[in-house]
C-alpha cells in the first residue's frame, strides 16, 4: 500500500495471482465435494445459521482489520503520534473486550443470538463511522478515543454470541471443522479488505492530492521531487528534500495530510457500511 505503483493493479503479477486464486478456490470446492473426509465439509453450509454467521464474520472482521491497519498509519504519519502512543491509543479495545467477555458470553443463553448479532454489529459500525470524524490535529480524547470505545463495545457484544452461534449450528462431531472455517473466514476477510479498500484508498488519495499540488507554485524540480515521494502518501519524507523552502514544505505537507485524511474518511465510512 505504501509503495502502490510497484504493487498496484498495473503489475502483471496481480491479475495472475488473482486468476490463480480463483482457479484454486474452484478446484478446492470440486475436490471437497468428492472426498470421503473433506477438510472443508460443504454440508455444513446447509445450515442457515452457520452460513449467515460466517457471512457476518466476513464483513465484521474485514471492517475491523481495515481499521487496525489504517488507524495506526493515521496516528503516526498524520497526527504525529509516536509508535508507542499509537499502540496506547488502541489499548481500550482489548481492555473492553476482556472486561466484557464473561457478560457477553452469557447473552446467547439469556436472550438468544438474534438480538446481540443485530445490535452488536450496528454499534460496531457506529464506532467505525466515528473514526471518520477526526481531521488533522485535536486531542485524542475528543477524536479517536470515542471511536475506539464504541467499536470495542460493539465487538464485545458480538464476538462471543457469534462464536457460540457458529459452534451451535453444527453437530458436535463437526465442531473442529466449523471453528476452523470461521477462523479462516476471519483471516481472509482482513486480507480482502486491505486489498480491495487499499486500491480505493490509494486512488482517492492520488485524485485528491494532485489538484492540491497543481495549485501550488512549485518549480519543476521541486514538483518532481514531491511526486517521487507521493507513493508513500502520508509517509512522504518532504522534510528531506533540500530544494524546497520552508513555506513550500508546509504547503505540501498540508496538502498530503488533508488528502490522506479525506481518503481515510471515505474508506472508513465504507468499512462502516
Amino acid at each position: 500500500l505504501l509503495e502502490w505503483p510497484a504493487l498496484g493493479v498495473g503489475n502483471p503479477l496481480v491479475p495472475g495471482a488473482l486468476a490463480f486464486g480463483v482457479v484454486s478456490l474452484v478446484l478446492l470446492l470440486a475436490v471437497e465435494r468428492r472426498v470421503h473426509n473433506p477438510m472443508l465439509p460443504l454440508a455444513l453450509f446447509r445450515s442457515a445459521s452457520f452460513t449467515l454467521a460466517n457471512i457476518l464474520t466476513l464483513f465484521l472482521y474485514a471492517a475491523l482489520s481495515l481499521v487496525m491497519f489504517l488507524v495506526p498509519l493515521n496516528l503516526i504519519q498524520v497526527q504525529h503520534y509516536t509508535a508507542t502512543a499509537a499502540g496506547g491509543a488502541l489499548l481500550p479495545f482489548p481492555v473492553i473486550m476482556f472486561a466484557l467477555s464473561r457478560w457477553s458470553g452469557g447473552l446467547v443463553a439469556r436472550i438468544g443470538s438474534r438480538l446481540p448479532l443485530t445490535v452488536g454489529p450496528a454499534i460496531a459500525a457506529l464506532g467505525l463511522a466515528l473514526y471518520a470524524r477526526p481531521g488533522v490535529g485535536g486531542t485524542y480524547w475528543t477524536t479517536f478515543f470515542p471511536a475506539v470505545i464504541v467499536l470495542a463495545f460493539g465487538m464485545a457484544i458480538t464476538v462471543a454470541p457469534l462464536t457460540t452461534t457458529v459452534m451451535g449450528a453444527v453437530d458436535p462431531e463437526h465442531s473442529g471443522a466449523a471453528s476452523g472455517i470461521n477462523n479462516a473466514v476471519a483471516r481472509v476477510a482482513g486480507l480482502l479488505a486491505i486489498a480491495v479498500f487499499g486500491v480505493l484508498f490509494a486512488r482517492t488519495f492520488e485524485a485528491r492530492v494532485q489538484p492540491r499540488l497543481d495549485r501550488l507554485t512549485l518549480s519543476q524540480p521541486v514538483r518532481e521531487d514531491v511526486d517521487r515521494e507521493l507513493p508513500k502518501m502520508a509517509g512522504a519524507d518532504i522534510e528531506q528534500l533540500p530544494s524546497m523552502t520552508r513555506a513550500e514544505r508546509r504547503a505540501v505537507r498540508e496538502a498530503i495530510d488533508d488528502s490522506f485524511v479525506f481518503a481515510f474518511r471515505l474508506v472508513i465510512l465504507g468499512a462502516a457500511g
